[in-house]
């Protein structure tokens, strides 16, 4: 009878342990139907799987960490990253970086620029294309103020065009496109991708 009931106990004991288990692996990450986060969530990063290519979007503070809070005056860098997860190259036209990529709106609608001055301006001898091998992934910091201590990545590029530092207030920055790659000879569209970022400036 005592050994009917432990049989009868282990599997509820197992499925309190799993669900535990994937209750802590998930903290601090947003849920995937979420793709817009603000100062008042729970994670400062966007992160989403789409058909294995793993895209990630926060602002960085001058120390480098995710952060939707600015003191008034302080540089912040804009950080978009790709993943290939899936088992084959990729490769990956810049169409995605459009002309609202990584522009600034601040919370009445007032355009208040981009945060880039050109792509492809450095004049390598390179295919206008970013090609990543399986598991790789492609990073594309871009600091709001140009600094000598804060670079673009490339294709970015950043030239000291006077952009001033954002007053106090509530703004806005949301990446809309469409991510388009060619695995295998096929091209692939993943459409409509819409990430947002609503920080303050304090």
């Amino acid at each position: 009878m005592q050994t009917t009931k432990i049989f009868l106990i282990l599997p509820l004991v197992f499925a309190i342990i799993a669900i535990t288990a994937c209750e802590s692996k998930d903290e601090g990450k947003i849920d995937d139907s979420s793709l817009e986060i603000s100062p008042d969530s729970e994670a400062q990063v966007i992160e989403k799987d789409i058909d294995g290519i793993v895209f990630k979007f926060c602002l960085l503070n001058e120390q480098g960490k995710p952060a939707t809070i600015f003191k008034k005056g302080e540089n912040f860098v804009f950080s978009f990253s790709f993943k290939n997860n899936l088992t084959k190259n990729i490769s990956v036209p810049t169409q995605f970086i459009n002309d609202d990529f990584y522009r600034v709106y601040r919370n009445n609608n007032i355009d208040m620029g981009k945060a880039w001055t050109g792509i492809w301006c450095n004049f390598r001898y390179e295919k206008m294309i970013i090609e990543l091998s399986p598991y790789e992934y492609k990073q594309l910091h871009c600091p709001w103020l140009w600094s000598e201590n804060f670079w673009p990545d490339y294709p970015l590029c950043k030239a000291d065009d006077g952009m001033n530092p954002l007053s106090q207030g509530k703004y806005s920055t949301t990446l809309h496109f469409d991510f388009i790659y060619t695995i295998d000879g096929e091209q692939k569209n993943i459409k409509d991708i819409i990430f947002q970022i609503n920080f303050n400036i304090q």
